[in-house]
């Protein structure tokens, strides 16, 4: 199939070293990130479903929900100003985007996962005290501002401290403490649910706080990646007792050297232009400014954020009571998670094509068949009760298609935009690619449920459109990247059938396997 190269090179190293236990450690505490990003992203549906969140905040969705003013499904929780509660993280998260890429360059990729951590707090603590809707929002605010450090700094970290033939592995973990992050907010969404008294959704809320500082607290006894060092003038000596920290070995010169290497390049390149940032947008880069647009931006067009943020809401909407429905949520987030488990056994055996092709058309299926399901049981009118049996089959194709998302476009759509970059851009790079992804989140985010009362069974058929869009791109422009060391990147464009025309061939003693 065109497109698909992997690069075969004599040259390319394999540095020696093993995987440590404070490679996996320093991983572990990044990963977490993701947590804090998981946990509000599974928290906010389901506290949005919960009556006693509704009634004072929100009280007109609060009466459609009790069915006081429209029985129609599809429009039961459209309003603006609930949808707001939950994308508004995501538009703080994306404005942050150019400081926190900043900071990540200037300061250190730790730095920038430490100030997240600590404003992610703040807004878990105002979100947990409010009493009226503006500290909801400040409090949503101060969590995204937060997040979107975290996941500016956290890949990078992953991909800059892992060895190259783990490097897919490593950076997966990032998406599957996402997925566990969901998982457990369901499970706290269902169990804060049962709570007399109506406090309980303060409770989910609040314990936002704990991915936090379990971030905190674990990256101050962290080291910045070598690579950062270098990038920010640290003694050869310093450099070089990580490297030896982390690779498990003394002789650590090669790797080191050519880190060096990488630096000075990219610090010639840095002198050649007048504006870094602006670098990223030469010819030369046009490969990876693609694939940092386009990957964030189809990752949430596949619709998953739909069904994370809004589960219980979803399933609600379908007709399930409001137990039922955050049972529900859990039941897909248990698959989330084992589903990413796979991934992260099988990217760096199997590479990143395939699974990013099988996801997609496994995910194309199941929205076609649950948009289908849809349309038989409540038409366009929205109205109609559904039977156990419909139910069953709605949960168990949701499923379907979270585990097509959780081991292809989930974790791999944070590992590759980490891993493509060149050092001289791959802050700003990374930055393209959060801010993409916080954009696309927060637009999905506010309108999904406008779209849904609006488009009703046909949301998930343009969900569906996009799914396939998005699977041919891959099987026709996205190389594979497996193995390839990071700081070697470049081949894999130089070499590849459409993107070479952009990307001048180094080496032309590389060799070429299509896939």
């Amino acid at each position: 199939m065109a497109g698909g190269a992997a690069v075969v090179d004599s040259s390319s190293k394999a540095y020696p070293g093993r995987m440590t236990a404070f490679v996996i450690f320093a991983s572990l505490v990044a990963a977490c990130g993701g947590l804090m990003l998981g946990y509000d992203i599974g928290i906010s549906g389901g506290v949005t479903a919960m009556s006693s969140f509704l009634q004072p905040f929100f009280p007109d969705v609060y009466r459609k929900e009790q069915g006081i003013v429209s029985s129609n499904q599809y429009c039961k929780f459209d309003s603006h100003k609930l949808t707001f509660f939950t994308s508004s993280l995501y538009l703080a998260a994306l404005v942050v985007q150019w400081p926190a890429s900043y900071s990540t360059s200037k300061h250190g990729r730790k730095l920038s996962i430490i100030i997240g951590a600590v404003i992610f707090l703040l807004g878990a603590a105002f979100n947990a005290a409010a009493i009226h809707v503006a500290m909801l929002y400040i409090g949503r605010l101060l969590l995204g501002l937060g997040v979107g450090f975290v996941i500016q700094a956290a890949p990078l970290y992953l991909s800059e401290m892992a060895p190259s033939k783990s490097r897919g592995s490593l950076n997966t973990i990032f998406q599957l403490m996402i997925t566990i992050g969901i998982l457990l907010a369901n499970l706290v969404n269902y169990a804060t649910n049962k709570i007399q008294g109506g406090w309980g959704w303060r409770l989910s809320l609040g314990l936002a706080a704990v991915p936090a500082a379990i971030v905190l607290l674990g990256s101050i006894s962290l080291p910045d990646t070598p690579n950062s060092m270098i990038e920010r003038g640290a003694s050869e000596e310093d450099v070089k007792k990580n490297l030896r920290r982390i690779r498990g070995i003394d002789d650590v010169h090669e790797e080191y050297q050519d880190l060096c290497d990488a630096c000075a390049n990219a610090s010639k390149a840095a002198n050649n232009n007048n504006n870094n940032k602006l670098a990223i947008f030469q010819r030369k880069y046009v490969p990876q400014m693609v694939m940092t647009f386009l990957i964030p931006f189809f990752q949430q067009l596949t619709g998953i954020n739909v069904i994370m943020f809004y589960a219980p809401v979803l399933f609600q909407t379908l007709g399930f009571g409001n137990d039922a429905s955050l049972m529900s949520a859990v039941i897909t987030g248990l698959v989330n998670v084992a589903a990413t488990g796979v991934a992260f056994l099988v990217v760096d055996r199997y590479g990143r094509r395939p699974l990013f092709l099988e996801g997609g058309l496994q995910m194309l299926l199941s929205q076609v068949t649950i948009g289908s399901l849809i349309w038989k049981v409540f038409g366009v009118a929205g109205v109609a009760s559904v039977s156990k049996g419909y139910a069953y089959g709605i949960v168990a194709l949701i499923c379907v298609y979270v585990a097509g998302f959780a081991w292809s476009w989930g974790p791999l759509g944070w590992l590759v935009p980490s891993e493509i970059f060149p050092l001289e851009i791959r802050s700003t790079g990374q930055g393209i690619n959060a801010t993409i992804n916080m954009l696309m989140t927060f637009v999905i985010g506010q309108v999904f449920l406008s779209l849904l009362c609006a488009t009703k069974f046909g949301l998930f058929f343009i969900f569906a459109f996009f799914v396939l869009s998005m699977t041919l791109f891959v099987a026709f422009f996205l190389p594979e990247t497996k193995g390839i060391p990071i700081e070697d990147m470049s081949k894999v464009w130089s070499q590849h059938w459409f993107w070479r025309r952009f990307v001048p061939c180094e080496d032309s003693t590389r060799r070429v396997e299509m896939v």
